[in-house]
């Protein structure tokens, strides 16, 4: 398991390091900060045309983004494209603009009176060859391949360094297209196209020997969800009869896995219903669901979840928990499909708090098992995870700097989630939190204080201290105890102040729980301990205290 971990995360432990040194350029801050050039217009719709080559590999195309005005006198608006692309023009009402290049922000100075409320229109022209991923999907960029009848097989993938990676936009996670995209995407007349949402139209281009596909999106999506994938590929469609009504399902594969497809997807059926029962319906029914084979693992593009887990179960056929239960599932399938939730539904504002996606999305593989297997398999699942935790520094990144926290935000941040369900001591009580964050955050962006307090609220306690425990520092709580004869001595130790976090332990195969702090306390029980253990639902560690106890 510990080789498989130092797989998964080793290109983003590379791509952190300077961010773990706090080294952060001006470029981090014009990627990560809601600039003055951002901040005074919301975006509203992208029309997204790209034509792509594949011998060269090159690219280019228009993007007209559709915004209001939020505040008056403003002169100057920012977008975002990384070299090796470039921004070739800038067009308002059929003016082209003067454009200042920093680094990867574009600073396009308008002519135009922007009048508050009023929507414009800026029309953006690029091309260039851009930049392949090294190590997909972590490192963000194209994906240039071949199937195995040597057709072309390609697909994008930018979580983290974002979309503008390949088209100019407002690349920041805080706003989101309210009114969705329109893609257009133009590829060899041989090849399939696929995009987010539904399939409106194609048109062929004989004379080109190309054929558009126009996908299109009606509701809001992140940046990094917008999707491209283009092979040989076929398609077969099922539905899916859920709770907001009829859900069309799509699954685009290789021609060559066609079969293999038939059989594996069928585990999506069983996703969807193990997520609607516990987060509500799936957010996107208006788009459609799709799974996407790539020629990487896998991502959750909002509506067109890419997969390349290899038509087996496991993460590519491991067990992360080693306890047997991750092999009852295909990790891929599971995993980026609860992202439809975590992530494509509720949308951190900041990269620093992208933990809302992965620690809600890495247990809800364990809420799939307790759909399906029952809870002992669920919590067997999730606590085998805990060996894959490094805690090697905080969950929660640097704000403002496109800085992501530590990768520990998947298991550590799963256990963090687990343990705070004990708290709530009812598991339909935890089905309603999940189920009511996804109605009160639907399709919005929110910051991790936003998260909090919603759950705080909703168990009627005050959870900031564990949260700041578990998020903010690398500590893990220790459960210090002493038995003398009838008296249980306990307290927290190698925590914050004031932590005081309820635990449930077992004495004399009784459950009880107890309010520990970081100061001694006693309980006196009726008979001498025969038998004691700390419920191992909870992610802390606990010893056997020789220090007599400030309350003997």
């Amino acid at each position: 398991m510990q080789k498989t971990l130092l797989w998964i995360f080793l290109s983003v432990s590379f791509a952190n390091m300077a961010q773990e040194l706090n080294v952060f350029t001006e470029q981090d801050s014009l990627r990560g900060q809601v600039t003055l050039e951002r901040i005074w217009w919301d975006l509203q719709h992208y029309d997204l045309s790209i034509t792509i080559k594949t011998a060269p590999q090159f690219l280019w195309g228009t993007n007209t983004i559709t915004y209001t005005v939020l505040s008056a006198n403003q002169e100057v608006l920012q977008v975002d494209l990384q070299a090796p692309m470039r921004l070739l023009k800038a067009v308002q009402d059929e003016k082209e603009l003067k454009i200042t290049k920093r680094g990867n922000a574009h600073f396009i100075k308008l002519l135009k009176n922007q009048i508050v409320g009023q929507q414009e229109q800026l029309v953006l022209t690029f091309s260039g060859k851009p930049k392949t991923s090294t190590n997909p999907p972590w490192d963000a960029g194209f994906t240039w391949s071949k199937d195995k009848n040597g057709l072309d097989f390609v697909a994008t993938s930018c979580q983290g360094q974002g979309a503008s990676v390949w088209w100019p936009c407002k690349d920041h996670m805080y706003d989101e297209p309210d009114r969705g995209v329109n893609l257009h995407y133009t590829v060899p007349e041989n090849l399939v196209a696929v995009g987010n949402g539904r399939l409106v139209g194609t048109e062929l281009k004989p004379s080109q020997k190309s054929k558009t596909y126009h996908w299109k999106v009606t509701q809001p999506i992140n940046n990094y969800g917008v999707h491209l994938s283009v092979g040989d590929y076929v398609h077969f469609d099922e539905k899916y009869v859920g709770e907001a009504g009829i859900l069309d399902c799509s699954y685009y594969v290789l021609r060559e896995n066609l079969q293999k497809a038939k059989k594996q997807f069928k585990e999506a059926k069983r996703t969807l219903e193990a997520f609607e029962y516990w987060f509500g319906p799936y957010p996107f029914y208006e788009d459609s669901y799709k799974l996407v084979e790539v020629p990487y693992l896998g991502m959750e593009h909002q509506s067109a979840v890419t997969y390349g887990n290899g038509y087996e179960n496991g993460y590519r056929g491991t067990d992360l928990s080693g306890t047997g239960w991750g092999l009852k599932f295909d990790f891929i399938i599971v995993h980026e499909s609860g992202h439809e939730w975590f992530a494509n539904n509720i949308t951190n504002k900041d990269i620093a708090d992208m933990w809302i996606h992965e620690s809600f999305t890495n247990y809800a593989e364990s809420l799939f098992l307790e759909y399906h297997y029952g809870k002992e398999a669920a919590d067997a699942y999730v606590t085998g995870l805990r060996e894959g935790i490094s805690n090697d520094r905080p969950i929660i990144g640097q704000y403002g700097v496109n800085s992501q926290g530590s990768t520990d935000m998947y298991f550590k941040g799963a256990n963090m989630l687990h343990t705070i369900r004990q708290l709530f001591k009812d598991a339909q009580k935890w089905r309603a939190l999940l189920r009511g964050m996804n109605s009160e955050f639907y399709h919005q962006t929110v910051s991790t204080a936003q998260i909090e307090n919603y759950i705080s609220k909703t168990l009627g306690q005050d959870l900031s201290k564990i949260f700041d425990q578990y998020l903010r520092t690398t500590d893990i709580p220790v459960f210090e105890y002493r038995i003398d004869g009838n008296n249980f001595h306990y307290r927290w130790t190698n925590t914050l102040a004031e932590f005081d976090m309820p635990l449930k332990i077992n004495h004399n195969n009784t459950k009880k729980w107890i309010q520990p702090s970081n100061a001694w306390k006693k309980i006196r029980f009726y008979e001498k301990t025969r038998d004691f253990s700390v419920d191992k639902n909870f992610y802390i560690k606990s010893k056997m205290s020789s220090v007599k106890s400030t309350d003997d």
